[in-house]
C-alpha cells in the first residue's frame, strides 16, 4: 500500500486509518478527500488533502488519482432517531452519501479492481446493515444496500479472475469517532485502524470487529427471531444514553 486514497479521511476512523497507513515505511502518500478540514494536530507530511463534498454531482475529481493502489471509503453519517422524526431531506442525503456516493466512487476505480495488479479497497459499512435497527431505520437501510452491493461486486470480481476484493468493514458503535456528534480521538481508534489495514492487505471481503465476542450472538438471535431482536435493539438503544 504505497499510495492511498481515503475518502472521508479528515476525521473519525478515516483519519485513524490514514494516520496508521502514513506511519508505515512502504506508504509514500495518503490522499485525503473530505468536505471537512484535517485538524491541525493531525497533519502528516505524507497527507495530501482535497476538499470535496460528496453531495455534489461532479465526481471527476476521482479520476485524478491515477497512481493509487489502495482505496478506503469511510465517509458517511447517521443519527439515532425515530423515522417519524426525520426530515425528508435527511432521507435523501443519507442514501446519497452512505450508498450512492460509495457506488459512484468505486465505479471510477473499477478498472483497477478488476485488473491483475494488486488493488486494495475497503468500505466502512455497519453492523446495522445486517439486521433491523430501530432508531437507525434509514441509516441501516442505506448500509444494507451497500452490503448487498459489495457482496455482488465481489462475486463479479471473482468471476473476472482477479484476486482483488472490496472489504466490507461492519462495526457496531465505535468510540473515539465523530459519528453521531462524537469527537475524534485517534488514541481510541488506532487498534481498530490497524486491524482494518491487515484485513485490507489480506484482501478479505468481510470484517466485523468483535464478531466472536458480540456480534456472532446478536446475528444468531436476529436470524432466529428478527422481530424479537428488533424489540431488543429498540430497548437497548433507549437505555444506552446515546439518544439526544
Amino acid at each position: 500500500m504505497k499510495k492511498v486514497l481515503v475518502v472521508g479521511g479528515a476525521n473519525g476512523i478515516g483519519l485513524s486509518v490514514a494516520t496508521a497507513l502514513a506511519k508505515r515505511d512502504e506508504c509514500q502518500k495518503v490522499y485525503i478527500v473530505d468536505r471537512s478540514l484535517i485538524p491541525e494536530d493531525n497533519h502528516n507530511d505524507k497527507f495530501e488533502y482535497y476538499q470535496f463534498d460528496l453531495s455534489g454531482s461532479d465526481y471527476s475529481i476521482f479520476d485524478e488519482f491515477v497512481d493509487i493502489d489502495t482505496l478506503m471509503i469511510t465517509a458517511g453519517f447517521g443519527k439515532l432517531a425515530l423515522f417519524k422524526d426525520l426530515d425528508e431531506s435527511y432521507i435523501i442525503d443519507s442514501v446519497n452519501i452512505n450508498t450512492i456516493a460509495v457506488m459512484r466512487i468505486i465505479h471510477h476505480f473499477y478498472d483497477r479492481l478488476q485488473s491483475s495488479e494488486d488493488f486494495y479497497c475497503g468500505v466502512m459499512v455497519s453492523i446495522a446493515g445486517f439486521m433491523s435497527s430501530p432508531f437507525f431505520s434509514v441509516y441501516g437501510a442505506s448500509k444494507a444496500a451497500l452490503k448487498i452491493f459489495i457482496e455482488s461486486i465481489n462475486v463479479e470480481l471473482e468471476k473476472e479472475g482477479t484476486d482483488n476484493r472490496i472489504l466490507n468493514i461492519s462495526p457496531g458503535s465505535i468510540k473515539g469517532t465523530s459519528f453521531n456528534h462524537g469527537k475524534t480521538d485517534i488514541s481510541q481508534t488506532s487498534l481498530l485502524a490497524n486491524e482494518i489495514i491487515e484485513h485490507l492487505a489480506n484482501k478479505d471481503d468481510l470484517f466485523i470487529p468483535e464478531y466472536d465476542k458480540v456480534f456472532k450472538y446478536v446475528l444468531e438471535r436476529y436470524h432466529a427471531d428478527f422481530r424479537e431482536e428488533g424489540r431488543h435493539s429498540y430497548e437497548y438503544k433507549v437505555k444506552s444514553g446515546r439518544l439526544k
